[in-house]
């Protein structure tokens, strides 16, 4: 496995540590494939019954590394499919049968705050940033947020933030509901753990079937929605303003959209 994701158990507590900290944990191909990696590891791993996903470094997941891909490589996938397989790495945390914890160390935007929602449960740090800039980059949606903000927070408030593309500190995350508890950025992982170890202790069986329940009452269809999503995707990277939008946050100005 590359180091560019690690997996570790801290007893029956699982651990999933992103580790790209000098790339703000950016979804490169090798974080991607690392994460795959991590999370197949994890579901091998009889030993764990709760699993904590965390970062090193400021950030949590910065999300797309716009000096890299938006896409993952294919010469022969059509675009949309190409979209879908830049989140598939992340959602694959859907395939864990035990609890998530997310131990958001730091910001977490984009496809990064996309991995946080597909855990269960969210510790994350007052002065971070969360959510989903999208429409700020001229991009449609991905990772399928545009499915788990609205369950999450409830419609009118996803409106607002996937619509404006506005992040929110961690005070008002934790209002909102985004976040279970906003922690300094020092006791994040701390308090994921001790929540972790909480469900540990529990019956293994029962943890897991309630989990199941929960996922079964919400009619989740996470993948699916992100896979919808990708078509709209693809077709805003192809566009002039997700090239204007990207060249503008990287040259730190605001973007001049165009509509084309």
């Amino acid at each position: 496995m590359s180091d560019a994701v690690l997996y570790d158990n801290d007893g029956d507590v699982g651990v999933i540590t992103l580790n790209r900290p000098d790339n703000r944990n950016s979804m490169t191909p090798e974080v991607l494939d690392a994460f795959a990696a991590a999370t197949a590891a994890a579901r091998a791993d009889t030993r764990v019954r709760c699993i904590v996903i965390t970062g090193r470094g400021t950030c949590f997941s910065s999300g797309a590394d716009f000096k890299s891909v938006l896409q993952r490589e294919g010469d022969t996938a059509a675009p949309h499919e190409r979209s879908f397989a830049m989140y598939a790495p992340f959602l694959s945390v859907l395939e864990l049968e035990v609890p998530v914890v997310g131990a958001l160390n730091g910001h977490a935007v984009g496809g990064g705050f996309g991995l946080s929602l597909v855990c269960d449960l969210r510790i994350g740090a007052l002065d971070a940033k969360y959510g989903a800039n999208f429409v700020k980059l001229g991009l449609a949606p991905g990772m399928g947020i545009s499915y788990t903000l609205p369950r999450l927070i409830g419609m009118a408030r996803a409106s607002e933030l996937l619509l404006t593309g506005r992040l929110v500190e961690g005070v008002e995350a934790e209002r909102i509901g985004l976040l279970n508890r906003a922690v300094p950025a020092a006791d994040v992982l701390r308090e994921a753990m001790a929540l972790a170890r909480t469900i540990a202790d529990n019956a293994p069986f029962a943890v897991r079937e309630t989990k199941r329940a929960i996922h079964r009452g919400l009619d989740l269809q996470i993948k699916e929605a992100a896979r919808l999503e990708a078509f709209a995707q693809a077709d805003s990277i192809a566009m002039d303003d997700s090239r204007e939008g990207i060249a503008a946050l990287l040259a730190k100005r605001s973007p001049k959209f165009t509509g084309r």
